[in-house]
């Protein structure tokens, strides 16, 4: 390897050379000359040689800075892009692995020590079977057995990538999930007080589990859990199935929205879903899931509407039915066209809502609540799915009805 050298040092050396020439002594060939000016040429040179030492030593220390800087940066360049290329891999080679520190991948063997072999089952749908489980840090799960999942293994690890980043008060946590074939599990945060259909629907006749303040709160928590999936998530997500059963409350009985680990997703830009089968709860489904209308986030809000009616009624639509031959359908159209009619023709009369309300509470209840709470189940109960509000829109209208009433 050849080093190429500045002029003004090349210079120097060949001028000190030619000194080095000249300066030996003709006369004397075989010994030194004594005297001052040999003692004046020594110092002179040994202080040259140590100038040039000098600056080969800076030189050569630059270049070799100059190589340990582009050895690191090609290093950390490596680092960055490997890095960057297993996160691009991330969901199908390293296992669902994920960025974030609260969701991970469990084993069947952990699940089943955390469940004490699936023991203490606390719920049952058509999706799969719930059971209660404590895991190694003492935290209480819930871990949820998935049935007659028909997704292929790629659309299963894109949803477990969206559920994975979900995070809102109003909706519960998803920490984990299993798929060691064949089996496929989802594990969430255990919540205290179950399911709202098991406190709000008690038997007739016995004392009101849920004040009223407490149900237009669970209105408005699952309102804004609702705005947040179709609105707010990197990707929208459609629950597709709303109902007291996948509503569940904390122990300060604050609402969170279950079970939407299994929802349909629709990505930035789309306006549609293709739904291969008919999805949720008959009595909650929206008219176009019998039709042949595409599916979009205001399924969510009919079957939304659904539940303002069972808070304000404390009881299941599907129980109101008047003689056995009633379909649910033929219920919920009743009981619409008679709210639609008393709230544009009732003035400020408060008797019939008195009668319309759950008679458990004895007529405890903010009047402005109750009629915006009956507003909006008509509207999110319109058939033409174009006429109903969104989730947003919702939860600005409990907003500034709730402040309304609490300057009241």
């Amino acid at each position: 390897m050849y080093l190429k050298l500045p002029m003004e040092e090349v210079l120097e050396e060949l001028q000190l050379s030619e000194h080095s020439m000249t300066s030996i002594p003709q006369s004397q060939p075989f010994g030194p000359k004594y005297g001052p000016d040999c003692n004046a040429n020594k110092n002179l040179d040994e202080h040259k040689s140590g100038q040039n030492e000098s600056k080969y030593l800076y030189f050569y220390g630059f270049l070799s800075a100059i190589f340990l800087a582009e050895v690191t940066f090609i290093v950390f360049g490596w680092f960055i892009l490997r890095r960057e290329g297993k996160l691009a891999r991330g969901i199908s080679e390293v296992g669902y692995e994920m960025v974030t520190n609260h969701f991970r991948r469990y084993t069947y063997r952990e699940l089943m020590i955390a469940t004490r072999k699936f023991q203490d089952e606390i719920g049952r749908g058509a999706s799969g079977i719930v059971y209660k489980g404590i895991l190694k840090d003492m935290r209480a799960v819930a871990v949820k057995k998935l049935l007659d999942i028909n997704q292929g293994e790629e659309e299963f690890k894109h949803e477990l990538s969206v559920i994975g980043r979900i995070y809102h008060m109003n909706l519960v946590r998803v920490w984990g999930f299993c798929s060691d074939d064949p089996h496929r599990m989802l594990i969430s945060e255990y919540v205290e007080n179950g399911s709202l259909d098991k406190i709000l629907f008690g038997a007739k006749g016995s004392q009101a589990l849920l004040g009223w303040k407490q149900r237009f709160n669970i209105a408005l928590g699952v309102a804004k859990g609702l705005a947040y999936l179709h609105h707010e998530c990197l990707e929208w997500v459609i629950h597709c199935d709303v109902k007291p059963e996948n509503i569940l409350l904390d122990e300060n009985m604050e609402p969170k929205i279950a079970d939407f680990g299994l929802a349909k997703l629709l990505n930035r830009g789309g306006s549609k879903l293709n739904v291969s089968r008919i999805q949720g709860t008959r009595g909650y489904l929206a008219p176009e899931w019998v039709s042949s209308l595409p599916i979009t986030a205001k399924v969510d809000v009919y079957s939304f509407g659904v539940v303002l009616l069972e808070l304000l009624k404390g009881a299941r639509v599907s129980d109101l039915e008047t003689n056995e031959d009633e379909e649910v359908e033929m219920v919920l159209g009743r009981i619409i066209r008679t709210l639609a009619e008393s709230l544009k023709s009732g003035g400020d009369g408060q008797s019939w809502i008195v009668e319309f309300i759950d008679t458990r509470l004895n007529g405890r209840f903010n009047d402005l609540q109750a009629r915006a709470m009956m507003k909006l189940a008509v509207s999110c109960l319109e058939e033409d799915r174009g006429r109903r509000p969104t989730m947003e829109s919702v939860v600005e209208v409990l907003v500034s009805v709730d402040e309304a009433s609490s300057t009241i």
